[in-house]
């Protein structure tokens, strides 16, 4: 974050007045350290600014919107990368979740929708546009087999808290739907991070998926 406690944040489009557009409107709550429009740009500037979250859109002129991801993250693992499309097609989705992506939102959402989910996605909180997340569940599921019933290394509560991870829920839409609190629902993921050896909510939902946890 930035010394006012704005997350970092670097926008990538290629189409100029949507990529301007939404960089001068998540000025007001965020710190934007810059504007590519496309991948290559992208990851020179991600090097130079050390961005939190890269708002990024799939489709660039130069690099598919996953291998950004897959590059963005091999040289910092702690970026978030929130991926903003005109695409909801599952397949796109899917390739941006497992290169990484935090989330996935299409461009039919609107201007707080994009503000709210850019403040999680930087949080670190699994973001999708309704819908998706059930989408990429399935698919996932069926591109990897039947996968093992659960793993016995997490509790009960433990693998609730992860279904609804998977499914894009905020920690307090989780901690409303478990009558837990806040507090509680955060301490189940860090445990949770810990027994699986993972580092982020990412790999967490990487990890749901390929579990079909759902």
């Amino acid at each position: 974050m930035d010394a006012d406690g704005s997350p970092r944040l670097l926008v990538v489009d290629d189409h100029p007045i949507w990529r301007d557009g939404i960089a001068e409107r998540l000025a007001a709550g965020f710190s934007v350290v810059g504007t590519a429009g496309d991948g290559a740009q992208a990851l020179r500037l991600a090097r130079a600014t050390r961005p939190q979250l890269v708002l990024l859109d799939l489709h660039l002129p130069d690099l598919a919107g996953a291998e950004v991801t897959r590059r963005l993250l091999a040289d910092d693992p702690s970026l978030h990368v929130l991926v903003l499309s005109a695409s909801g097609e599952r397949q796109d989705v899917l390739d941006a979740v497992t290169a990484g992506a935090t989330g996935y939102l299409t461009k039919s959402a609107s201007l707080d929708e994009v503000v709210a989910a850019v403040r999680s996605a930087a949080a670190g909180e699994a973001v999708f546009t309704p819908g998706l997340a059930g989408l990429v569940l399935g698919e996932y599921r069926r591109l990897v087999g039947t996968p093992e019933p659960e793993t016995p290394r997490l509790t009960k509560r433990e693998t609730e808290v992860l279904r609804l991870v998977a499914k894009g829920l905020t920690y307090r839409e989780i901690a409303e739907r478990l009558v837990l609190s806040h507090r509680t629902v955060q301490n189940h993921v860090q445990n949770t991070l810990t027994k699986l050896q993972l580092h982020n909510k990412a790999q967490l939902v990487r990890y749901a998926l390929e579990q079909g946890l759902d």
